[in-house]
């Protein structure tokens, strides 16, 4: 067992991983500030949103990976709290809904700034996040972890965000959408690509099963090459000045994480997993410092 010198309710909430649902939101930010509808009130509303449904999530995966069987003593990822007995399920569970609770208690006032597509976004995120490994079809055992990522992390909360302050989404948010949500599903791909012999002795289909793990490789570098893309294009477009490409910036730490991923495998995929969170939150502080600069 790995060693435990944490509070459980802190490695429960995983904080590796937040980066993941505060990127979009920052990104969201500040093309509502680019296009001069930045509003903060709805921003922070939506920021802690944000953190508060991606903590219930990790609860809720803690949880019924636990319930399912899928995490055994063989496991190479993080301890999880409920399968060594740190907390119980019952613990856990009360987490996750005391987290969306508090999601959903901002989401009363987001509804307000931005009317009923914010309700169903917010409702459908936190059904997402139950579902991922919860209930009679979990999306995250059939190979739709990926898509939905994608969805909620880059879509949804990018243009969400925007949608909160402006009541519009323009185009910029939905180019601006695209490597945040390349990035964050690239959290889940390495999560995965780590796990494959465990989930696939467990009946866990994730694409990284399918796939294999060259072909996960494959899957992890198209998604970093998208990311550093989409600046060019925008720029290519004359939707922005030049000043996205500040993201170039992170490319040296993309490329230090990116040779742990191509060559390693087991437990030091950890560090790419930590590394890919880090990555996506300067990504996203350096594109929005890009478009905010006029």
């Amino acid at each position: 067992m790995q060693p435990i010198n944490q509070n459980p309710w802190i490695l429960a909430s995983r904080p590796k991983t937040l980066p993941a649902a505060a990127a979009p939101v920052i990104v969201g930010g500040a093309v509502a500030a680019a296009q001069g509808g930045f509003r903060l009130l709805p921003w922070l509303a939506a920021f802690f949103g944000a953190l508060l449904i991606q903590i219930g999530a990790n609860f809720a995966n803690d949880a019924y990976d636990f319930q399912k069987g899928a995490d055994t003593e063989e496991r190479l990822g993080p301890v999880r709290v409920t399968q060594t007995g740190l907390l119980s399920l019952q613990q856990v569970f009360a987490g996750m809904w005391v987290s969306f609770g508090l999601a959903a208690l901002l989401g009363v006032y987001l509804i307000s700034a931005g009317g009923w597509p914010i309700l169903v976004v917010g409702v459908a995120a936190i059904l997402s996040a139950i579902a991922y490994t919860g209930g009679p079809y979990p999306l995250g055992y059939h190979g739709l972890g990926d898509l939905f990522v994608f969805l909620f992390f880059g879509l949804a909360a990018v243009c969400g965000t925007v949608f909160v302050q402006m009541r519009a989404v323009p185009a910029l948010a939905w180019w601006a959408a695209l490597p945040m949500g390349f990035l964050t599903t690239n959290i889940l791909v390495v999560n995965n690509l780590r796990d494959i012999e465990t989930d696939r002795k467990t009946g866990k289909h994730t694409v990284a099963v399918r796939l294999g793990e060259n072909g996960t490789k494959a899957e992890y570098a198209l998604l970093l090459l998208g990311s550093y893309l989409v600046p060019f294009i925008l720029w290519l477009r004359g939707e922005t000045s030049p000043w996205p490409l500040l993201t170039l910036l992170s490319i040296p730490a993309a490329w230090k994480i990116w040779k742990v991923v191509a060559t390693q495998k087991g437990r030091i995929l950890n560090q790419a997993l930590a590394g890919t969170g880090q990555l996506t939150l300067l990504y996203a502080l350096l594109f929005a410092a890009g478009l905010l600069i006029p």
